[in-house]
């Protein structure tokens, strides 16, 4: 089995503001055997992330953000994306800490149980965010409205909707962020799981 190895050979900062941007020189093991060439890479660093699908399995409803995404405006007419409650992890805290505070901050949500989806990164070519996507029981009576932190400059407009029109507009392609895809396709496997463990 291959001996899988890489080393840096040089790492410069490029740029510290919202994001950081370093760049390396960098070297790895090849799988035919010996290193590759030296290889150049600028790598986008940011915190860890969490996301949460917030969902009631009572009245079989998800809660849907739409929000202003700067990385949207080039590539489509509206930024403005739907999406899952999701946050940065901040030093000390826990990827559990973040799913609850980040829905209330976000959406006004209470977490009543949290279980694990998966961890996975979401652009590995370029960038350091490993991501821990949670789904989150919910009571969804209450929910809707405009939600987030103002020191943040958020502008969150929170709906909780079936979740089969979540499926629709899935299907639509009207949700073209790869989180929500990702948590509300496995909802749409697992949900009969979590209500049974969760109703």
């Amino acid at each position: 089995m291959m001996n899988k190895q890489f080393t840096i050979i040089e790492q410069k900062n490029l740029h510290n503001g919202f994001f950081k941007l370093e760049q390396y020189q960098l070297k790895h093991t090849l799988f035919n055997g010996g290193w590759s060439a030296p290889l150049q890479r600028e790598l986008f660093f940011r915190n860890d992330c969490v996301g949460v699908l917030l969902y009631d399995p009572h009245r079989d409803e998800v809660v849907i953000l739409e929000q202003f995404r700067v990385g949207a405006m080039l590539h489509n007419d509206n930024a403005w994306l739907l999406e899952i409650v999701a946050g940065g992890i901040e030093e000390g805290e826990t990827a559990e800490e973040v799913a609850y505070r980040e829905a209330w901050e976000e959406a006004g949500c209470k977490i009543q149980a949290l279980t694990l989806v998966s961890q996975f990164y979401t652009s590995p070519g370029g960038a350091s965010e490993l991501l821990s996507l949670f789904c989150g029981k919910v009571d969804t009576a209450q929910v809707g409205g405009i939600h987030g932190l103002i020191e943040e400059n958020e502008d969150i407009l929170v709906k909780a909707i079936p979740f089969s029109d979540a499926l629709k507009l899935l299907a639509q392609g009207q949700i073209r962020s790869a989180i929500p895809i990702i948590a509300i396709q496995w909802l749409a496997l697992n949900k009969e799981r979590l209500q049974a463990q969760w109703c």
